[in-house]
C-alpha cells in the first residue's frame, strides 16, 4: 500500500476520492486550508495537515516520507491572469518539494483538449501545470477528463437547472461543441487504479465515456430522462461573458464559476489516446446511465460532495467589537435540546427558513440580480451538516452537534454578516434556543444598510426564532 499526499481533498472530486483510498488500505496524509471541512469519521483515519500550495514552507513536512501524491487542484472559479498565476505556482511550488522529498510519483488529474491557437486559457493552464510538475523529474501519471457528470458537480448542475427550468434555450454556439463526458464512478475508478499500477507512471491517459456528444445533444438526454420535451436554439450573438450571466440568473452557478465552465468547453474536448483502454479494465458507462445515477442520488439525498462546498473560507480579518451590530432572540422551550437543534440543523434549502420564506425567497432573488448566489445552493442533505457547506446564501462555518451552529452570509451585504443558533438544555428538560444576527458593517453605506433593514429583521428573525420552537415542541419523541 502507498503512502499517499492528497492535494484537493476538501474538492468535488478529492471529498469523494479520500474515503475510496481509505477503504482500500491506503495511508494518506491531506494538506488542506481548511481541516474542519474533512468530516470527522474521515479525519480520524488520515493524517490531515494544515497548509497551502501556494505557500511554499508548509510544504515539506507535508511531504516527508510521500510515495506518491495526488494533485487535483485547480482555480476554477478564477479568471484571467490571476487563476493562471495562482495555478502556475501552486504547480512549481509541489514540484520542487516533490523532488526535495523524493517522491517516487505523481498523480494529476488534468483537462482533455488539443494544443492549439485556439485554446482556451482554462485548458491552457491545465495543461501548463501537468507540464510543470513532470519538470520536477519525477513521472507523472497525467489522467485528462473532460465533462465529469454526477450528483453535485457545477457541469451537471448547469445542464441540470437550464433544462428544467427552461423550455426553450437561446444558447450561443459552443453548444454545438464535442466533448467526451465521464460519469464521477467512472473517473473515481481510473484515480483508484491509477494509484495502484505502477506501469501508469509517465504516462498521458486521455479519460472519456463511450460516446462523443455536443452540449446540445447531452442537455436534449437530461431532458428526456427527465421527461420533459425542450428545444435548444443556438444563436451566434450570445458571448461568452452574456453566457455567463445567464447561467448565473437561470441556475445556483455563480457568474465566475459560470464563466470558467463556458471558457473550458469552448474548445473541442475528446479522447486522443488509446492508453485507457490498454491499462486499464474500466468500462466507462454512456451518458445516459450516468444521468440517470446523478439525478438519482439527487433524489435520494445520497450526494457526498457538491461543487459548493470545495474552496475555502476568506482569510480572517481583524473585527472591532464597537463597530459589530447584533439582533438576539432568546426564546424558551418545552423540548429537550437534542430535538430543537434536529430542527435548527434542518433549516433552509426544500426545509425553507420557518417563517417568512416569500421574503427569503424575495431576497434571493435580489441577490441574484446583484451578482450574488441566491437561494437556489439549496443544502447537499435535509438534515446533515458539515463545516464549509453551503446552506442557500449561507456557508456552514462552524457547527457543534447538538449546541451550536454558525452561518456566514455568502449574499451581497455592505460588509460582513453572520446567523448564530445556540441550544441550551434547561435542567427541567426543556431547551434555549439563542438566535444571534451578527453585522459587521463596511463604512457608512454599511451602516445606512442594517438601519435601513432593522425593523424587517427583527421581525423575520423573532419570528423564524418562534417558529424554530414551535416545530420543536410539535416534533414527537
Amino acid at each position: 500500500m502507498a503512502n499517499i499526499l492528497l492535494l484537493g481533498a476538501t474538492g468535488y472530486i478529492g471529498g469523494r476520492l479520500l474515503p475510496r483510498l481509505l477503504q482500500r488500505g491506503h495511508s494518506v496524509r491531506c494538506l488542506v486550508r481548511s481541516p474542519q471541512k474533512i468530516p470527522s469519521r474521515i479525519a480520524d483515519a488520515a493524517d490531515i495537515l494544515a497548509g497551502d500550495i501556494l505557500d511554499a514552507e508548509t510544504l515539506p513536512a507535508a511531504f516527508e516520507n510521500i510515495d506518491t501524491v495526488v494533485y487535483l487542484v485547480h482555480s476554477m472559479s478564477g479568471t484571467g491572469e490571476d487563476f493562471e498565476q495562482r495555478d502556475r505556482i501552486g504547480a512549481e511550488n509541489v514540484a520542487r518539494a516533490a523532488h526535495d522529498a523524493g517522491v517516487r510519483r505523481i498523480m494529476y488529474l488534468g483537462g482533455l483538449g488539443t494544443r492549439d491557437s485556439g485554446q482556451t486559457k482554462h485548458l491552457r493552464s491545465r495543461h501548463e501545470v501537468g507540464d510543470i510538475l513532470r519538470s520536477s523529474g519525477i513521472p507523472v501519471t497525467e489522467f485528462r477528463a473532460a465533462v465529469i457528470v454526477g450528483s453535485g458537480s457545477a457541469s451537471f448542475e448547469m445542464m441540470h437547472h437550464l433544462v428544467n427550468r427552461l423550455p426553450v434555450m437561446i444558447t450561443p454556439r459552443w453548444v454545438n461543441v464535442r466533448t467526451q463526458p465521464l460519469a464521477i464512478a467512472d473517473l473515481l475508478t481510473y484515480l483508484l487504479e491509477g494509484v495502484e499500477r505502477d506501469e501508469t507512471a509517465g504516462t498521458v491517459i486521455d479519460i472519456g465515456g463511450p460516446e462523443v456528444l455536443t452540449y446540445r445533444e447531452m442537455m436534449l438526454t437530461v431532458a428526456r430522462v427527465l421527461g420533459l420535451r425542450r428545444f435548444v436554439l443556438p444563436v451566434p450573438v450570445l458571448t461568452p461573458r452574456l453566457s455567463s450571466y445567464w447561467v448565473n440568473l437561470v441556475t445556483p452557478i455563480p457568474f465566475l464559476l459560470a464563466r470558467s465552465l463556458i471558457e473550458s468547453v469552448r474548445s473541442e474536448t475528446v479522447v486522443e489516446n488509446d492508453a485507457a483502454s490498454r491499462l486499464f479494465s474500466v468500462q466507462p458507462m454512456p451518458f445516459e446511465d450516468a444521468v440517470r445515477r446523478a439525478l438519482r442520488k439527487l433524489q435520494s439525498y445520497d450526494v457526498e460532495t457538491t461543487w459548493t462546498s470545495a474552496g475555502s473560507p476568506p482569510a480572517p480579518q481583524p473585527l472591532d467589537p464597537s463597530h459589530l451590530r447584533s439582533d438576539v432572540q432568546t426564546v424558551e422551550c418545552a423540548a429537550p435540546a437534542d430535538r430543537l437543534f434536529s430542527v435548527v440543523s434542518g433549516i433552509g434549502g426544500d426545509n425553507g427558513w420557518y417563517y417568512a420564506n416569500a421574503l427569503w425567497r424575495l431576497r434571493g432573488f435580489v441577490d441574484k440580480q446583484l451578482g450574488g448566489v441566491g437561494l437556489r445552493r439549496g443544502r447537499r442533505h435535509p438534515q446533515e451538516l458539515h463545516p464549509g457547506e453551503a446552506l442557500d446564501f449561507w456557508r456552514v462555518e462552524e457547527i457543534e452537534p447538538g449546541a451550536r451552529l454558525l452561518l456566514r452570509a455568502e449574499m451581497r451585504v455592505w460588509g460582513r454578516a453572520w446567523l448564530e443558533f445556540r441550544v441550551e438544555q434547561r435542567p427541567d428538560g426543556g431547551s434555549r434556543l439563542i438566535q444571534t444576527a451578527h453585522y459587521y458593517p463596511r463604512g457608512v453605506i454599511g451602516l445606512l444598510y442594517w438601519y435601513g433593514i432593522f425593523p424587517a429583521h427583527v421581525l423575520v428573525f423573532r419570528g423564524m426564532a418562534r417558529a424554530i420552537v414551535r416545530r420543536a415542541e410539535a416534533l414527537r419523541p
